[in-house]
């Protein structure tokens, strides 16, 4: 037993913990904390940010400068203008040519005068405008389904939806080449998220068979064009497969609407399937529709529920009223304008098909303004596109984690606007270069 001094003994219980507290305080102060390394307080010390610029320094030693970042001086269209110089344009979403056209831009300028460059608030609140009410009208009639809502961006958009609808009970089943916003969206989420082998809908079939019982909600994600691969999946069976397992279907259709069918109304057109048969629509606004956000398009409870509690929509600014416009724009004159359309399809089967007569390795892509020449190695393809900018040809490149190991490529972007010489030109300088790049890098 501790013998107390009778001035210690005759204290206070509570002082008694105040005296404990202070002597274990001295003597917490008397030991020396441990260093902390700079790398957890010193974002020029991060790991991550450290091996940035190696790679950045590699890029250098090989001569190639850096190729991020090309500031555009005007609209990216067919053409880009590029340190005073033009380029043939192949790293747009343009695909319609809607960015600069002078309709597309008269709307954006009048919604300007009416409303201003901002929507001020959030909608829930104060910032609702006519002219988003207007636009989502115009998103769900193109699509064909009941209502839609609009986010401010398309990648939010992805993250909101999949991590606000589906929680921990959930299963969530994606391709595998599903993009990073729908990734991200199943981790917020919490739900048991698994990839699926690419378009493969017997392995999708076989895992719902396995696992769909142990699980309430089940979401099935898909992309209506992949974006690095330029192919499609199939939809009538994927729609088959999700009403016999009471699942729900989520199409991404930021690459395949105004791109697929002959009006362009997305991958329902092009298969010639009822909308309302898919759950969610996503679709970004920034490609065929010349403007900037996301949305989801599909029942009306869906649309109103997400309206009232998706914490993307509810905590979020409106979009503005001059990006809101010019989709208004972008899709009426589609409407009228249809034959944007076919001409990108010849345009894009036209490269294509010229391509592969080079003998130069397209891929999957089919019937998409989207397609890869892969490469393999990492460095050729950064070689590659910095070569075909030295022949007046801009084109971005792709390598691991965008893509698989040792499936580097160059992703062209086809619009409607490129014309027969352009694509000409590109896909003979494009295989002279292949041919100089060295087998072993």
């Amino acid at each position: 037993m501790i013998n107390l001094s009778p001035s210690v003994s005759q204290l206070s219980a509570q002082e008694k913990r105040s005296l404990l507290a202070d002597l274990l305080r001295k003597k917490a102060q008397s030991i020396p904390l441990p260093e902390i390394p700079t790398e957890y307080y010193q974002f020029n010390q991060f790991p991550e940010y450290l091996h940035l610029k190696q790679q950045q320094q590699e890029l250098a030693a090989l001569g190639l400068g850096n190729p991020f970042f090309r500031a555009q001086e005007g609209i990216a269209n067919d053409q880009a203008r590029i340190g005073g110089q033009d380029y043939i344009n192949y790293a747009t979403y343009n695909y319609l040519g809607m960015c600069g056209d002078p309709q597309v831009s008269e709307g954006a300028k009048e919604a300007i005068d009416r409303y201003g460059t901002s929507a001020g608030a959030s909608r829930l609140l104060s910032g609702e405008k006519v002219i988003h009410q207007e636009l989502e009208r115009e998103i769900a009639d193109f699509i064909g389904v009941e209502d839609s809502i609009v986010f401010v961006g398309g990648h939010a958009t992805n993250v909101t939806t999949v991590g606000h609808l589906f929680k921990q009970h959930d299963l969530i089943l994606h391709d595998a080449l599903s993009h990073n916003s729908l990734m991200q969206g199943a981790v917020l989420s919490g739900a048991t998220a698994i990839a699926f082998p690419h378009n493969d809908c017997q392995a999708l079939e076989r895992m719902l068979r396995e696992r769909r019982h142990r699980y309430q909600r089940v979401l099935i994600i898909v992309e209506g064009v992949y974006s690095t691969d330029g192919d499609i999946p199939n939809l009538p069976e994927l729609i088959e497969i999700k009403k016999r397992h009471k699942a729900f279907l989520m199409v991404d259709e930021a690459h395949s609407i105004g791109v697929l069918g002959k009006q362009g109304r997305g991958i329902s057109e092009y298969f010639g399937m009822n909308p309302h048969d898919v759950d969610l629509w996503m679709g970004t606004l920034s490609k065929s529709f010349a403007s900037c956000g996301g949305y989801i398009a599909g029942s009306q409870a869906l649309i109103e529920y997400l309206k009232y509690t998706a914490p993307g929509f509810v905590f979020s600014v409106g979009i503005s009223p001059p990006n809101a416009a010019s989709v208004i724009a972008a899709i009426r004159l589609l409407k009228t304008e249809p034959q944007r359309v076919e001409r990108l399809h010849q345009q894009a089967q036209l490269f294509l098909t010229l391509a592969k007569d080079q003998g130069l390795n397209t891929g999957l892509s089919q019937d998409s303004p989207v397609i890869p020449i892969i490469v393999g190695d990492s460095w050729k393809s950064v070689q590659l596109s910095q070569n075909l900018f030295k022949r007046g040809i801009n084109v971005p490149f792709m390598f691991y984690p965008s893509v698989p190991k040792n499936a580097a490529r160059l992703r062209f972007f086809i619009t409607c606007n490129h014309t027969e010489e352009q694509i000409r030109y590109t896909v003979d300088t494009l295989a002279e270069e292949v041919a100089k790049l060295p087998e072993n890098h």
